[in-house]
């Protein structure tokens, strides 16, 4: 009996588990989403560098959680590592439109924002 009690909290603990990752990583996909939308439309510089900011962050912890079409993929997977890279270009970017924020070249910023959705688009075909 206390086999079969050890037994159904390791599942339930497992299967909780799992299901905070996702609910982690689609925060992490609203926060990218809204900041993107702050980011187009915008007038203010420092408004524009706090969303690049936060979409930074969110792209980084999105690294650690898995989206639910590679659950069960080795960490070393192609698959994951498709996942981390479309992750890795995201931020590249993020980084690029904040170099032109922090100039004040909102116009640029935008402009190469537009990638950032291209990037989202790509990599949700992928793994969405």
């Amino acid at each position: 009996m206390r086999k079969h009690v050890i037994a159904m909290l390791t599942l339930s603990l497992l299967f909780g588990s799992a299901s905070l990752y996702a609910a982690d990583l689609e925060n992490d996909m609203d926060t990218l989403k809204d900041g993107l939308n702050t980011v187009m439309k915008t007038s203010d510089a420092q408004t524009m560098q706090k969303a690049l900011g936060e979409m930074r962050q969110a792209a980084q912890d999105a690294k650690k959680s898995t989206p639910e079409k590679l659950e069960g993929q080795p960490a070393d997977s192609a698959p994951i590592k498709d996942y981390h890279a479309g992750l890795d270009s995201l931020i590249a970017q993020i980084d690029v439109v904040n170099e032109l924020a922090k100039a004040n070249n909102l116009d640029g910023a935008r402009a190469e924002a537009k990638k950032l959705a291209d990037i989202r688009n790509a990599n949700h075909k992928k793994f969405r």
